[in-house]
């Protein structure tokens, strides 16, 4: 079993810029890749970023640029740097964990994005 935990959410201003974290614990392997989706109300869960152990990324088309996913493997953790916030940016953002078959979500953290 893995676990995750999201922090770093909350409500921002449009123009602003929020750091996610997510730790993650339990039973770690490697090779494993971890990233961020996030989910506004109404719409289907959505792919941001995406990143490696090795530290290769890959983004969703429309998410380069203002955001920029990072991770410290001695930490466990994988980050989630958000610039030029804007108010469609509103979601809860979750974290996944994926290893061999194995695939873990976080509980979620809410940014809310004031315009």
């Amino acid at each position: 079993q893995v676990q995750l935990v999201e922090s770093g959410g909350g409500l921002v201003q449009a123009g602003g810029s929020l750091r996610l974290s997510c730790a993650a614990s339990g039973r770690i392997v490697n090779p494993n890749s971890m990233a961020w989706y996030r989910q506004a109300p109404g719409k289907q869960r959505e792919l941001i970023a995406g990143i490696t152990s090795g530290g290769r990324t890959n983004y969703a088309d429309s998410m380069e640029g203002r955001f920029s996913i990072s991770r410290d493997n001695a930490k466990n953790t994988v980050y989630l740097q958000m610039n030029s916030l804007k108010s469609e940016d509103t979601a809860v953002y979750y974290c996944q964990y994926r290893a061999r078959i194995y695939d873990y979500w976080g509980q979620g953290t809410q940014v809310t994005v004031s315009s």
